[in-house]
């Protein structure tokens, strides 16, 4: 691994397992949920307050910051950390997925993608050595492989040509990684849903030698059993002593049950968007605060959950700020559902570490089912 970039496994139960990366900006512990912070910002929160839920590493989106403002900008102003007033670790992914969804005229080629931004037009090239660059801008901790991400379903041909590309691409991808204390460069896994194919890539990039290994190419439109059987296959052929990331996943069931089978890390835009939308995660599930039900609650979401906004603000105020289109609303709700995400992964980390991983499970999945 990088210098100062370590992983240390605390415990096991079954395949879950706690631990801990070691970061010069801080430790993160896992199993960790990162927070997206798509555009050097979790939206609707304050960094403070992002930190205060528990989360101990924020996620950056490399395809746009090197639109907008621009990674050599933000190197120019001190890099990452300092231009978002995040000092704790942060990673960044490659930008091939959002070149593949978000751009406009793309066209792929073994140099890399060539295309128009979404937000005015202009052309770019993003090339392995390219993305590269930009996350060495950026200053990220972790830096991720840049890769082509296919959307399921999909054919084995078209997977196993999407899987040897983000193959060549790696090779590129470590050979042009900026070596510095403390930061370290991420694999990726693809092969869409070929148990094979996820094999062959996942031994490919060991053999490579990465600080970390990502499952990608998931979480889009699968079945929650592709996803979980795509987990069961790969991560005995990644190295134990290595953090494993399930990318863009998920809902907390998601995180439970994917934890359950060894991932170590997690990023998702779905609490944050929530919130923003009127909803909030929580021991009891999911509830609409649009829902007219809520207008005469005084009730907390939770009384007893250890974030102050979750058991403090009544269900009637945030169903009126939501109702109104009120800024605040977002902006609570938003934290409410990062405070919960936070004791989800804290709570799997005790549960690990005691043995009671089972107990905690049943527990908790009751919790979502009795609903609040």
């Amino acid at each position: 691994m990088s210098q100062n970039f370590s992983f240390r496994l605390l415990a096991q139960d079954g395949a879950a397992r706690t631990g801990e990366i070691s970061t010069p900006r801080g430790e993160i512990r896992t199993p960790a949920f990162m927070p997206v912070g798509t555009a050097a910002t979790v939206k609707a929160m304050h960094p403070e307050r992002v930190r205060a839920t528990g989360a101990d590493v924020v996620l950056a989106n490399t395809y746009h910051l090197m639109l907008r403002p621009g990674a050599e900008r933000i190197a120019v102003l001190g890099g990452l950390h300092r231009f978002m007033n995040w000092p704790r670790p942060i990673l960044t992914d490659s930008g091939g997925f959002q070149v593949m969804s978000l751009a406009r005229l793309r066209k792929l080629s073994e140099e890399g993608v060539a295309f128009q931004s979404h937000i005015d037009g202009s052309r770019h090239m993003l090339t392995p050595e390219r993305s590269m660059e930009i996350q060495h801008l950026l200053g990220a901790d972790v830096q991720m492989q840049f890769d082509e991400c296919v959307r399921l379903p999909c054919a084995e041909d078209e997977a196993r040509r999407a899987m040897e590309l983000s193959l060549r691409w790696a090779e590129r991808s470590k050979r042009a990684f900026v070596e510095a204390p403390g930061r370290a460069l991420f694999g990726i896994v693809q092969g869409g849903a070929s148990p094979g194919l996820r094999l062959e890539s996942a031994r490919a990039l060991v053999a490579m030698g990465f600080s970390g290994y990502a499952l990608g190419g998931l979480a889009v439109g699968e079945p929650q059993e592709v996803m979980l059987s795509t987990i069961e296959t790969t991560v005995p052929e990644l190295p134990v002593d290595r953090p494993r990331y399930l990318m863009g996943v998920g809902t907390p069931d998601d995180i439970l049950e994917a934890a359950s089978r060894g991932i170590d890390m997690f990023d998702c835009v779905m609490p944050t968007r929530a919130g923003r939308h009127g909803l909030a995660y929580g021991r009891f599930g999911k509830l609409n605060l649009r829902n007219a039900r809520h207008a005469d609650d005084p009730a907390p979401v939770d009384a007893e959950s250890p974030n102050e906004t979750t058991r403090t603000y009544s269900r009637a105020y945030l169903h009126h700020l939501v109702k109104a289109g009120e800024i605040l609303g977002m902006m609570l709700l938003t934290e409410i559902n990062l405070a919960y995400y936070q004791q989800l992964t804290a709570g799997f980390r005790a549960a690990v570490a005691a043995g009671q991983l089972a107990e905690f499970r049943a527990a908790t999945k009751e919790g979502w089912a009795r609903g609040a």
